[in-house]
């Protein structure tokens, strides 16, 4: 970060400027959103007949490819100039902070292509809402994708701990620590 780079960004924390924009905060949302009803539908379908089972799953997997939209554009969006919002933390919290969101896009990233290598490694259509998308690799061997969707399970599970302890650490910077941590990412309306 040069000398000018370092002025602006102390500039804009310091007039209270430091939140993000609008996509950033609305893609943050959604992608916590379609997680989280992911991974209750995950977790609740085998309580359910087979009709309700069946969509559930799918819309399991629609949100699924919802999901990995989200995903992709957040990482693009993020990686354009003038997206990034520089850390408020420092030292170990910003470490961990750092450690904790490439750890959460990675687990994202793998969760999404686990979820599409176990439908179309079955030599189904991935459902969308209704339609199907495409295999677009071949046939995996059955205890391959059992193996996939063990992985898939597990990491499912540890993406929502680290979810849940991302929001924990986020209102622990709201109601202890009483910095811009948790504001910065709302909606502004929701800031004040």
């Amino acid at each position: 970060m040069d000398d000018r780079t370092s002025f602006d960004a102390a500039t804009r924390v310091v007039a209270g400027d430091d939140a993000y924009d609008r996509i950033s905060i609305g893609l943050h949302w959604a992608t916590a959103l379609l997680v989280f009803v992911n991974f209750a539908l995950a977790v609740t379908w085998d309580w359910f007949a087979k009709p309700a089972k069946q969509l559930m799953e799918q819309t399991h997997m629609s949100l699924g490819v919802l999901l990995t939209a989200a995903l992709v554009a957040r990482l693009v969006w993020r990686w354009l100039p003038g997206h990034a919002v520089s850390s408020l933390e420092a030292g170990w919290m910003r470490l961990a902070a750092q450690a904790t969101h490439y750890l959460l896009y990675t687990l994202l990233v793998a969760e999404a292509v686990l979820g599409f290598a176990f439908r179309w490694g079955a030599g189904r259509p991935m459902a969308f809402f209704g339609t199907g998308l495409p295999p677009l690799i071949g046939e995996i061997a059955k205890p391959l994708r059992r193996d996939l969707r063990e992985i898939h399970e597990w990491i499912g599970w540890t993406i929502v701990i680290l979810a849940l302890l991302h929001a924990a650490a986020a209102l622990y910077h709201h109601y202890v620590l009483k910095d811009r941590v948790l504001v910065r990412m709302l909606p502004r309306r929701w800031a004040r």
